[in-house]
């Protein structure tokens, strides 16, 4: 979703523009990128390297 098209009902500005703290906070709401500012790929992608580190130290039995 993108905040483009949205007009905020407090000062009926454009949300895109951010001119009160309620357009300001629907914006940061609509363009939250996953946990810690991470992205979903970045995370699955360091979740997937240490399920390897996991098994590969399993298999060498450390």
């Amino acid at each position: 979703m993108s905040c483009e098209h949205l007009i905020c009902a407090a000062c009926a500005g454009p949300v895109v523009e951010g001119r009160c703290p309620v357009c300001r906070e629907g914006r940061a709401k609509l363009h939250h990128h996953g946990f810690m500012g991470l992205s979903p790929v970045l995370i699955a992608l360091a979740i997937l390297l240490a399920v390897a580190l996991l098994a590969l130290s399993h298999i060498s039995g450390y």
